[in-house]
């Protein structure tokens, strides 16, 4: 199964910033993690905007100092959950790529401190990753259930039951009417947890498609009312045509065609002939 998202920058603002910790720290041991994963964010900054080899070679020396300063911080702080944590996003990152041992630290950390969200949806994601989406499961419900307010973790188990929809079939504990509903409220509860921002809300409209037997009136109004928060041109009347396919659904084909005619954006215009098509009465 492929990768779902992986969030470190979330869990080294955390750090970075002082937010309160989960865990209760040895003395010292904050303040040393801190100055850890601010250089860990500056690396992981710098490293993304890079664009060649020989540029990228240029951090590979800093890096490995920075694995070798999180190796003496967990011998000195072996009982320190949070810094398990910051070390294994580190390694999870693109740049370093060594999941394995990210994987290790992270079980760690949970043995440490069962009560880190992110550490459930890290872990979600790995297993995820190597075929097991049951194990998965409950990670990431574990993440919403701990951290209910953070869109991510619900747009995460969203994915996770869109993605590997046949295996939770083929396990027997699912039916496609349970998986449906659970995907499209998780989706859902991810944009109502952040207005504004259109990727969650999208995600959710997009929903729609994955399920066995859509509401078709739920996401005409979704369309609708989602199209009023973008901005005119391509992504109102992207919307459009999501809204315009709803109502070919719904049997309301003179609708459907006046709503794609207001479809005037020319990469849009394959899209728009296929619905048009589709609309055009059999003879």
């Amino acid at each position: 199964m492929h990768r779902i998202l992986r969030v470190p920058l979330l869990f080294l603002t955390l750090i970075a910033s002082h937010l309160p910790m989960h865990a209760e720290a040895p003395a010292g041991a904050e303040e040393a993690l801190v100055v850890l994963a601010t250089r860990q964010k500056e690396l992981l900054k710098a490293a993304s905007s890079k664009a060649s080899q020989a540029e990228m070679e240029d951090l590979r020396q800093p890096l490995q100092d920075l694995c070798y300063a999180y190796e003496d911080f967990l011998k000195k702080y072996p009982t320190f959950a949070l810094g398990f944590v910051s070390y294994a996003m580190l390694l999870d990152n693109p740049v370093i790529d060594e999941r394995r041992r990210s994987t290790a630290l992270l079980l760690k950390a949970n043995q440490l401190d069962p009560d880190l969200p992110l550490v459930k949806n890290q872990l979600g994601n790995h297993v995820a990753e190597q075929g097991q989406p049951l194990e998965a499961l409950n990670y990431f419900l574990a993440a919403v259930r701990l951290a209910p307010k953070e869109p991510l973790y619900h747009y995460q188990l969203g994915t996770l039951l869109a993605e590997a929809r046949d295996d939770f079939l083929k396990s027997g504990e699912w039916t496609a009417a349970k998986i449906d509903e659970a995907m499209q409220k998780a989706f859902l509860q991810a944009s109502l947890l952040t207005p504004g921002e259109w990727r969650y809300a999208y995600r959710y409209g997009l929903s729609f498609y994955d399920v066995a037997n859509p509401d078709w009136q739920t996401a005409l109004k979704f369309w609708e009312k989602f199209e009023g928060e973008l901005k005119p041109g391509i992504e109102q009347q992207t919307c459009r045509l999501h809204g315009a396919r709803a109502l070919l659904k719904l049997g309301r084909r003179d609708e459907a065609l006046a709503m794609l005619s207001t479809v005037t954006e020319p990469v849009l215009a394959r899209e728009k002939g296929k619905l048009e098509a589709e609309a055009a009465p059999v003879r």
